[in-house]
């Protein structure tokens, strides 16, 4: 008698951690993501005076309507779809994306001072071949934290290019990429460390 396959996952989130903690788990997913057409970044417009608790469950389940939508639009088969949402907050503040590099840097003035952290370190990288090297914002994101990391002498720029990707999408890392990201990391770090 042969086993049947564990039942499958749709996860509808772009976080190379989430699937991880899945193939961890031993449970059987598969990616539902935004297509290249799909404004995903749109669904995380923070609301006037919103707690980041209401934020954060709005915008989720934004995502999941989405990504149903987005499995009927396919024609995949009927699964659970995964979705989740993280922000970072500080109080009832919700800090978000950065705007721009300034925004980033205000954010981390602000880090520094409400957690009483002054030699809080930034260190900032991007998988830039996220979305199979067809995201037209990802030149916008390496720019603007090579901008951060020239004006805030706290942070660092990690550049990850040439780090193995897995095919097709790109989205994550392989397990040797991951190694070579976190060696990445490190000497950033370690780099940052000898200059104090």
């Amino acid at each position: 008698m042969s086993q049947m396959p564990p039942p499958l996952v749709y996860l509808a989130s772009q976080s190379p951690r989430r699937s991880q903690l899945l193939e961890q788990l031993g449970v059987r997913h598969s990616l539902l993501l935004p297509s290249v057409d799909e404004d995903a970044e749109a669904l995380e417009t923070v609301l006037a005076g919103e707690a980041p608790a209401d934020y954060v469950q709005r915008v989720t389940r934004l995502k999941l309507e989405a990504a149903m939508r987005r499995r009927a639009v396919r024609g995949l088969p009927d699964a659970p779809v995964l979705c989740a949402d993280t922000t970072v907050a500080l109080g009832r503040s919700i800090l978000g994306k950065p705007r721009d590099a300034a925004d980033a840097a205000r954010m981390l003035a602000r880090l520094r001072r409400d957690l009483e952290a002054p030699q809080l370190l930034a260190l900032v990288g991007v998988n830039t071949h996220f979305g199979n090297d067809k995201n037209p914002h990802m030149p916008v994101i390496v720019a603007q934290q090579r901008a951060l990391a020239a004006m805030d002498p706290l942070s660092r720029y990690v550049d990850t290019e040439g780090a193995e990707t897995l095919l097709p999408s790109q989205t994550h890392f392989t397990a040797n990429g991951t190694l070579e990201i976190g060696r990445r990391f490190a000497t950033a770090l370690l780099a940052t460390e000898e200059r104090k």
